[in-house]
């Protein structure tokens, strides 16, 4: 499949020029020292949810009907599928809906959480505050209290992450700090703070507020910091939801196989999540699922680090960034707004990510208008980016030239769709009504 995107030298005039895209990866890629990871890996990580589950439902109420289980439903959008104007033979859209998760309300909650809570067992077994085996529960008694409060737990974000980390931290009794960028929403801060969390707040962009949070943790003796480039306990708690996802596609009856191919949609901001996710699928799937990023046409740092370990962008540094190909890193999907890929996800996925494309906002606003008009669930912008996938996918050169190499083109009227929808629980009313108004104007432009 070395050729199946559209030739390098137009794929990078329209990266530069910020106009959507879709690339696909060359067969050429090299596998990486990662790929020692296997599913055994997201299982651990599912088991640690699952010993927490009694403590996160004691924590956080509006866990009790799920039993302290933090999980999105599979939905059927048939609705949607008909507002996006598929023609016959495409096969039928779902959605993952991680916008719907309780406690953080985001995709964010998966790796975020589970990394404070691997942390927070960790130093719990060590301090003698929980033995093996004992309920969890015990975590939230005065002395279990008295120690969390002793550390620091902080991370570097544009705001959901920070909304995960700092709402379980505080949650659990540590002292949380979730240093921010320019571009983070203010009703984020707002509600971290309601939380008393310490937001920390920095002019230049994610990376740069990670870096600071990076550096104000080192010399912290009681100081841990959440690394979105670098964690492995972040993506191994996303990799757990394919395990969910795979138990949900066979209770709806969704065969995934050679002759009934999952293609995946997930917005993409420094990878793990995204990256995570498509590790675990594609362990439980192999070659029947196909992974797509989606990411803002200033914003795609996964696609041009992806481009660059394929050498198909001239003069590149080892890990290039939005700013290396004339892009401004500004977008409205603030979840989105990364400049650079993380060193992690970008080794995990050199052989397994199937492709990326690039949306404007302009289309994720409309998608995410539709969507509210068609099945009524609400959004935050940077959620809407998987919709746009199956069109470029079907209408691109790119997409057809996959298809046809990867022998798909029979079996597409037997294809799911999934979009995972990462974001948008808790935006508050008067700022999803902006979205809403810009999403219809730009609906009806296109």
């Amino acid at each position: 499949m070395t050729d199946s995107s559209l030739p390098a030298a137009r794929t990078l005039q329209a990266l530069k020029a910020a106009t959507p895209l879709l690339w696909t990866r060359p067969d050429s890629a090299e596998a990486s020292s990662e790929d020692a990871w296997t599913l055994e890996h997201a299982k651990e990580a599912a088991a640690r949810f699952e010993r927490f589950a009694p403590l996160l439902e004691t924590l956080f109420p509006e866990l009790v009907p799920s039993r302290g289980r933090i999980e999105s439903p599979l939905l059927r959008a048939g609705a949607m599928q008909a507002a996006l104007h598929w023609p016959p033979g495409m096969g039928e859209l779902w959605i993952k809906a991680d916008h719907d998760l309780s406690v953080a309300g985001s995709i964010k909650a998966r790796g975020g959480i589970h990394e404070v809570l691997e942390f927070a067992e960790s130093l719990a077994l060590r301090e003698g505050v929980l033995r093996p085996g004992q309920d969890y529960r015990v975590l939230a008694e005065p002395p279990a209290r008295a120690c969390f409060a002793r550390h620091q737990v902080a991370v570097g974000s544009t705001g959901n992450l920070g909304l995960a980390i700092g709402v379980i931290a505080s949650a659990l009794g540590f002292r949380a700090s979730v240093h921010m960028s320019a571009d983070a929403k203010e009703w984020k801060k707002a509600r971290l703070r309601a939380r008393g969390v310490t937001v920390v707040e920095h002019a230049g962009d994610y990376e740069k507020a990670v870096a600071a949070g990076r550096a104000l943790l080192r010399d912290d003796p009681n100081g841990y910091f959440v690394d979105d480039e670098r964690s492995p306990s972040l993506f191994l708690g996303y990799a757990a939801a394919a395990l969910h996802l795979r138990d949900q596609l066979r209770d709806a009856g969704i065969v995934v196989d050679a002759s009934h191919p999952l293609f995946v949609y997930l917005p993409c901001g420094v990878g793990g999540a995204p990256g995570g996710i498509a590790f675990g699928l594609k362990e439980i799937f192999g070659p029947d699922v196909h992974c797509f990023f989606a990411e803002p046409t200033q914003s795609p740092c996964f696609l041009v680090r992806m481009m660059s370990d394929a050498g198909q962008l001239p003069d590149a540094p080892d890990s290039p960034s939005v700013y290396d190909v004339g892009l401004d890193n500004l977008t409205e999907a603030d979840g989105l707004a990364v400049p650079r890929a993380s060193e992690l996800a970008a080794a995990v996925m050199a052989t397994r990510l199937d492709g990326v494309y690039t949306v404007a906002d302009d289309r994720m606003f409309a998608d995410l208008a539709r969507l509210h008009d068609s099945e009524g669930l609400r959004i935050e912008p940077s959620a809407a980016a998987g919709f746009s996938g199956p069109g470029q996918l079907f209408a691109s050169a790119a997409g057809q030239a996959y298809l046809q190499s990867r022998k798909l083109a029979p079996f597409m009227s037997h294809a799911t769709h999934l979009a995972w929808t990462t974001g948008g629980r808790f935006v508050p009313p008067e700022e999803f009504d902006r979205f809403l108004s810009r999403g219809k104007s730009s609906a009806a432009d296109n």
